[in-house]
């Protein structure tokens, strides 16, 4: 019998695969919300319901489909034609974010620590690969079990950095910089980030929607993505109190946690390496996992050579490697969000127009003899 997850577990294997370098280092969030200042909360707000409501949909899609890879779910929501473009770009994102979470621990390791950058996507890349190799049960429980301590962490950094300016808070709720943005729009702005994140969570979403019950998907859903936005909402309060100094920096979050305490600079670093790794490690088994049935030999030695082309990928650079790659899967990733959004519509739509019928349209008689209908 496969092994079940709790709701908490779901939550933060959810919020472990999209937190990772860009999210804990400030940049994402400066990019996606900071920049529109406090209508970058309303981004947030948007971008939560959509984590919400869409890695439900994986969810629920990989549940009854007992889907253990991406694959399954994408052809059934897409259809064939569609299905394989939403595929292809999913695919690739999962081995090109994996090279940009190497790149990231690379220059951590440069930057915090004065060490060889190439040292310290070696070890994140070794480390990833043992864990993807012992199995997904491994993978689940290493991603869960840090993302607790990514969130917690983040929150304090940002909440003690609010409590420490409030003045400069009140000051900077007028700052915006929107020309600086990753869109020129705040919607926009949110549909692409959860666009992207999506795409990066879905590599474990998918097997993980297959293993648990029904009813604990949307708890898990719930969740997971109003720990996602309580996060960027903390971190984008915290870089408008610091605004606009601290936007001069490529990872903001670094500069605002050595402004609370030097200490709390170097474990900010240490927790940011956690959060790349978690990430990294989502990264590889859904890469690998699409292309090789789990546990096999095959799925062995793709996940070595991927991890190899990966390190040789990382060093063209962290901040050119997000900068290229990020945006272009976000609006790639749209074809995810419109296909599981059609899937949804497809399945639901004639139950819900019936029952609206029936309700509002038909006398109580009438109602007795054509029941209201619901969804299997």
């Amino acid at each position: 019998m496969p092994k079940r997850y709790s709701i908490f577990k779901i939550a933060a294997a959810y919020i472990g695969t999209v937190v990772g370098a860009g999210f804990a280092s400030g940049q994402e969030v400066l990019q996606f919300f900071g920049y529109f200042g406090l209508w970058g909360l309303a981004g947030i707000a948007l971008a939560t319901g959509l984590f919400i409501f869409f890695g439900y949909q994986v969810l629920n899609l990989s549940h009854h489909l007992k889907a253990h890879s991406h694959l399954p779910v994408m052809r059934h929501a897409g259809g064939p034609w569609l299905g394989k473009a939403v595929d292809g770009i999913t695919t690739f994102f999962l081995f090109g974010a994996l090279a940009v979470m190497a790149a990231g621990a690379g220059a951590i390791f440069l930057e915090e620590y004065c060490l060889p950058a190439l040292l310290g996507s070696t070890l994140l890349i070794a480390v990833t690969l043992v864990t993807v190799l012992l199995g997904i049960s491994q993978v689940i429980t290493a991603i869960s079990f840090v993302a607790p301590l990514l969130v917690a962490t983040v929150l304090g950094v940002s909440l003690l950095t609010i409590f420490k300016n409030p003045a400069s808070l009140l000051t900077n709720l007028s700052w915006s910089e929107v020309p600086r943005a990753a869109a020129p729009f705040w919607p926009l702005a949110a549909l692409l980030y959860a666009s992207y994140n999506l795409i990066l969570a879905i590599g474990v979403l998918a097997p993980l929607g297959s293993l648990n019950r029904q009813k604990s998907l949307l708890p898990g859903a719930a969740l997971g993505g109003l720990g996602l936005g309580l996060g960027a909402g903390a971190i984008t309060l915290a870089l408008l109190a610091t605004a606009p100094e601290v936007t001069a920096w490529e990872v903001p979050m670094l500069q605002i946690a050595g402004n609370l305490a030097p200490w709390t600079r170097t474990f900010y670093s240490v927790i940011l390496l956690a959060e790349i790794y978690t990430t990294a490690v989502s990264s590889l088994y859904g890469f690998t996992a699409r292309l090789a049935k789990p546990e096999s030999k095959r799925f062995s030695r793709l996940a070595i050579m991927a991890s190899l082309v990966a390190l040789v990928a990382a060093q063209l650079g962290f901040s050119r490697l997000v900068a290229t790659l990020f945006p272009l899967v976000g609006y790639g990733g749209l074809l995810l969000l419109g296909a599981l959004a059609y899937y949804f519509l497809r399945e639901n739509l004639p139950v819900m127009l019936s029952n609206f019928f029936l309700k509002r349209l038909l006398p109580t008689w009438a109602r007795k003899v054509l029941p209201i209908k619901k969804k299997n």
